[in-house]
């Protein structure tokens, strides 16, 4: 259970946007029925005001999420997603080494949840760019040494757990992921990085802003258990330093 509301990243008369901690529910599901809050009742609740939720982000990942404040920014916020006029920015740490850069352009069944045979796939469309490299002396399954990259993602479209699954069909799967990830470097994480979240957090969103149509950017700096590996593999540099906390 969300025990204090998020950090604010932004807030007007329009829009509310805060920085998601890892492990916690946007909204209550039917999927998790143990699940006794939600991000968006804590935030009604310390805000006092209504909350329009206009996207989402999947439980395990961290990050800037978006929040309209009355029904007319709701419905413009709407739009520029149905229009894909909406930019997000990811950082995630993967499985391997990946190419300097490329795309993932495989179409996807729209419900994660349900039976993939009774669904039509849907385009899908992920951009990535590495970052950095790592090789570390340790075995991690068949292999002497294990291999990470630090990748910035830009999802075009947003399906349902979108960037876990493309990254999963180049065998570059997002590590900490229970779901389509590698178990035993999620282990190797745990015990070696005292890491246990997945790494994968939406660092920035880009959006006109629905009461004049200004672009605006909302950035949402990385959590300590995020920037603490950063540190140890000597990534630090290479981040933008907005991606950081102050």
């Amino acid at each position: 259970m969300l025990g204090q509301a998020p950090e604010i990243l932004y807030r007007d008369g329009h829009l509310l946007a805060v920085n998601k901690p890892a492990g916690v529910m946007v909204h209550r599901s039917r999927l998790e029925r143990t699940e006794r809050g939600s991000l968006v009742q804590t935030l009604r609740r310390h805000t006092g005001v209504p909350i329009y939720p206009v996207h989402r982000l999947d439980r395990p990942t961290s990050g800037v999420l978006l929040f309209a404040l009355h029904p007319d920014a709701a419905r413009t916020l709407a739009q520029h997603f149905a229009r894909k006029q909406i930019g997000k920015v990811y950082a995630a740490i993967v499985r391997g080494w990946t190419d300097p850069e490329g795309r993932v352009d495989i179409p996807l069944a729209p419900d994660a949840y349900a039976d993939r045979s009774l669904q039509t796939p849907k385009p899908a469309r992920t951009d990535y760019r590495r970052l950095a490299t790592i090789e570390l002396p340790h075995p991690v399954g068949p292999y002497e040494s294990c291999r990470y990259a630090l990748m910035e993602i830009r999802p075009a479209t947003g399906r349902t757990h979108q960037i876990r699954r493309h990254m999963r069909s180049v065998s570059h799967p997002v590590v900490g992921d229970t779901t389509y990830g590698d178990g035993k470097h999620n282990r190797f994480f745990r015990s070696h990085m005292e890491c246990r979240r997945m790494m994968l957090s939406a660092v920035e969103i880009s959006f006109p802003h629905p009461a004049d149509g200004r672009q605006t950017t909302v950035t949402a700096p990385l959590d300590e258990a995020f920037r603490g590996v950063l540190e140890r593999f000597g990534w630090l540099d290479a981040v933008p330093d907005r991606w950081l906390p102050a």
